[in-house]
């Protein structure tokens, strides 16, 4: 059983199993028996099968509007002592994205939270989107999944893990027999894993005030699960996988209401609708619909009823057709709704950003770099403020692969304040793996390839590839001993060999679980 539950993992996409099974992962609550620590590693393990799947997603400006969603709720959760120093301290707290189309979002142990571009795609306010967030966020601080874990003593962590992620890999699987009888397995543990009734009507309460402490409007709370109930029902096609693992009743919905009415009003906010049109649209767009969906999308912005829509939808239409265009490689077509997009964004700088960062999107897929500094030359000609995440990814890129093509005065002062922007960003953000990897290109493209393989070295420790990070800080150790007086760096090579003897101690500890099962 266990062999046939560590192969399926090997070969099996994780994130595509996610629609039928991530809807069967608990989420936490006031485990006794399961220390803070047993539970982070458990979510570790889980979260290293996710990053190697090809569905797991990194996108800069994705990442950054879930983030800026999620970090408020984290800090109003903090506010009402709903988390203790301890448990921010050792919890990742951290969200990977799901390039699946079902609406879906699950707690996994340790303060991971998964998300399926598909939920995304159907929310039509961030206020929506954060009561899903808070609620599991809820499940985490209350530590449900610890303690329905807990109720299941005999079972070690690396099974509950190994489980957790056989229901993953079963779920959706044609993969023969193998498939099957792992399948049956994990739809057995989903029994000992699945949330009570109860801990949803905890997740509830407390994320509705999590919500509210964070500055959200909590009518997000009532209108979401307005939508979840509407299609619960309707068929079920598999596209709402998360009514499986948190069914709604009319309790729950009618608590949801009895609060909301103790509420004052909230008059909409028009940039953040705008802003949250665009990201649906991005993420229908980047879920990999296939090329028809892609062309009627793209289409969809020819319709002259277009027009006569609220401009938070013109944008969402017209941002997911130029993004379709993109997807599709007709970059003509996408260029000539830019103007039409620009001027639906005027004058409200959220939108005018994501339309700026579009622009540079269109030129990386154009190859060409220049554009890219100068679709954001807004941001790149402010060498004294700090760059946001999206633009200093996509500078450093692009000013990285000029300074190898065509190097210049101006391009080279770029690069080195991104360079530099980067280095301070992962010094508060050492698991954020985009980051490490683009500096490591930028300090390679700048001559400098002990501190780039260094860096190569980080972006494996944050992925928890520690195999490949020992092998990035052995190259580097190499490359340190090859370099004359003139090039040696004492103290990058004296980091080098901490972070390797550092990355040898996950690795030992790794093969030393292994080894225990």
């Amino acid at each position: 059983m266990m062999a046939i539950l560590a192969l399926s993992l090997l070969l099996t996409p994780v994130w595509s199993q996610l629609p039928n099974s991530a809807s069967n992962l608990p989420a936490l609550g006031d485990g006794a028996d399961m220390t803070l620590s047993a539970e982070r590693k458990l979510g570790d393990r889980i979260a290293r099968e996710l990053y190697r799947d090809p569905d797991y997603l990194e996108d800069p400006i994705l990442d950054e509007y879930l983030h800026n969603i999620w970090q408020p709720l984290v800090k109003g959760a903090q506010a009402r002592g709903e988390m203790s120093p301890e448990l921010q301290e050792r919890f990742a707290w951290k969200i990977l994205i799901g390039r699946d189309r079902s609406v879906n979002a699950f707690a996994l142990p340790g303060g991971y939270l998964g998300i399926h571009l598909g939920l995304i795609s159907v929310v039509t306010t961030r206020d929506e989107l954060a009561s899903v967030m808070a609620h599991e966020l809820s499940h985490v601080t209350q530590r449900h999944i610890s303690r329905s874990m807990s109720d299941q003593a005999r079972m070690t962590p690396w099974l509950i893990g190994a489980m957790i992620l056989g229901m993953l890999a079963a779920s959706k699987s044609a993969q023969g027999a193998q498939a099957m009888i792992v399948g049956g397995q994990a739809m057995a543990a989903q029994s000992q894993l699945n949330f009570s009734r109860d801990m949803e009507r905890e997740a509830d309460r407390i994320g509705y005030g999590v919500m509210s402490e964070a500055g959200f409007d909590t009518q997000g709370f009532v209108t979401m699960f307005g939508k979840l109930q509407q299609a619960s029902g309707l068929n079920d096609n598999g596209a709402f996988p998360y009514l499986r693992s948190h069914p709604l009743s009319s309790e729950r919905m009618a608590d949801m209401q009895a609060r909301q009415q103790l509420q004052t009003p909230r008059a909409a906010n028009q940039e953040q609708d705008e802003v949250q049109a665009m990201m649906s649209a991005r993420a229908r767009v980047l879920s990999q619909p296939g090329v028809d969906a892609l062309r009627a999308w793209a289409q969809e912005a020819n319709d002259a009823s277009v027009a006569k829509q609220p401009t938070a939808k013109q944008m969402g239409i017209l941002y997911g057709a130029c993004l379709s265009w993109m997807q599709l490689r007709d970059i003509a077509q996408a260029r000539a709704l830019l103007p039409r997009l620009r001027l639906a964004a005027a004058k409200h700088a959220p939108s005018e950003r994501l339309v700026q960062l579009l622009e540079a999107e269109l030129a990386f897929k154009e190859d060409d770099m220049r554009g890219v500094l100068t679709s954001l030359r807004h941001v790149s000609a402010q060498a004294n403020t700090v760059w946001q995440r999206p633009e200093l990814i996509f500078i450093t890129q692009a000013s990285a692969r000029l300074q190898v093509s065509s190097p210049n005065p101006e391009t080279s002062q770029i690069l080195a304040h991104g360079i530099s922007a980067l280095q301070r960003w992962v010094l508060q953000n050492a698991q954020d793996a985009q980051a490490w990897q683009v500096l490591a290109t930028a300090l390679a493209a700048q001559g400098r390839p002990l501190a780039s393989l260094r860096a190569e070295g980080e972006t494996q420790l944050a992925r928890m590839d520690f195999g490949a990070a020992v092998d990035r800080f052995r190259a580097a150790q190499d490359a340190s001993r090859k370099m004359n007086a003139a090039q040696a760096d004492h103290i990058e090579a004296s980091i080098v060999d901490a972070r390797l003897r550092f990355a040898q101690g996950l690795l030992r500890e790794q093969m030393l679980e292994r080894q225990d099962r």
